[in-house]
């Protein structure tokens, strides 16, 4: 059984790109299939014009590709430096460079305008649920990243730490980075993406320009295929996506 078929699916540098579609779309196996974690069948991936073959997370970190899953996968007993370098530690004679590892979260975290960490030593433990998903993000974009995957990054949160990642993920596009944003609240989706790309049963259903669409043709998009004179027919798309890549 063919989870995805005939998937075509455009990111560019930029711009946020919102990944929707029900339970059971694809989504997941989408992702990860660009994280490197599953092999796709046939096709091709291309990243900046040049094709590319993802066969491990680490090919797929080495290009510049990050995910934050939703589980965001921190550690409480660490504060917000060692979250940011985990695994990926740096050192100086054998020991822990701590000065150079605070100073670049410290960085990286300004780069994003991030105002409502006032300690990079913060432990995790005592974060919100916005300043957790803060931290990932940061985390995902401290190695030149290029190309940063977002799954559900404003589930369980409230109204203000909504806002705050949503400001975020807007933030990672204005610095240049091409973003993909997997999400159900199509409210959020309309605040922040510049294009849409919608999953139905395991086919793009299109991809668009987010303006160029309403709310209820996505909705139509997400639980049929297809709207109007958008979306599947006979099993191709017909709604035009760019040529170009992230």
């Amino acid at each position: 059984m063919h989870v995805l078929r005939g998937v075509d699916m455009d990111v560019r540098s930029g711009r946020v790109t919102a990944l929707v579609g029900d339970n059971g779309a694809g989504k997941t196996t989408l992702i990860k299939g660009v994280a490197g974690i599953y092999g796709f069948d046939s096709g091709e991936v291309r990243f900046a014009g040049d094709v590319v073959h993802l066969s491990s997370p680490k090919e797929s970190n080495d290009l510049g590709i990050e995910v934050v899953y939703q589980d965001l996968a921190l550690c409480d007993n660490l504060d917000v430096v060692h979250n940011m370098f985990l695994g990926r530690e740096l050192t100086s004679v054998g020991r822990l460079d701590e000065a150079t590892m605070e100073t670049r979260a410290r960085t990286t975290l300004d780069g994003l305008s991030v105002r409502t960490l006032q300690s990079v030593r913060t432990q995790v433990a005592s974060l919100s649920g916005g300043q957790r998903q803060t931290v990932a993000i940061a985390r995902a974009v401290l190695w030149n990243s290029k190309l940063v995957i977002l799954d559900e990054p404003t589930a369980a949160l409230g109204v203000a730490q909504t806002e705050q990642v949503l400001r975020l993920v807007r933030q990672l596009a204005d610095n240049g980075l091409g973003v993909i944003l997997i999400s159900h609240n199509l409210n959020d989706v309309f605040r922040v993406a510049d294009d849409i790309a919608v999953l139905y049963l395991g086919q793009m259903a299109a991809q668009v320009e987010s303006s160029s669409v309403t709310h209820g043709q996505v909705v139509e998009l997400i639980t049929a295929g297809r709207s109007g004179d958008i979306g599947l027919t006979g099993g191709h798309e017909t709604a035009p996506t760019s040529p170009q890549e992230a």
